[in-house]
């Protein structure tokens, strides 16, 4: 099990994957066997969520090495995560605030 941090549009994603390779298309990275929490009807973190739904097609990803940040060897998966890139702070997909008072 791999744990790999990349760029993606201005964000740092952090996902878990079966195997990291590097790519038939020179300076690329490729990833398989991505792994996510089982889908279940309670959803506990809207951001795996939304990473389940981004990759759910995906047999394999190919990054940009310019855009891989950590690969890691791991025992057990942890928690799929979107990360401002500038923050560090965890992306929530869900809007934080509610409605605006209309008048």
């Amino acid at each position: 099990m791999y744990k790999v941090v990349f760029l993606n549009q201005g964000k740092v994603y952090e996902l878990f994957c079966a195997a990291v390779d590097s790519s038939s298309l020179w300076g690329f990275v490729e990833l398989s066997g991505l792994t996510f929490d089982a889908e279940s009807s309670l959803v506990v973190d809207p951001t795996e969520e939304r990473m389940r739904e981004e990759f759910a097609d995906t047999e394999l990803l190919i990054l940009p090495i310019q855009s891989v940040m950590r690969v890691e060897k791991v025992k057990r998966k942890g928690s799929s995560v979107i990360r401002d890139k500038d923050s560090g702070e965890k992306v929530t997909p869900l809007p934080v605030s509610g409605p605006a008072n209309k008048r």
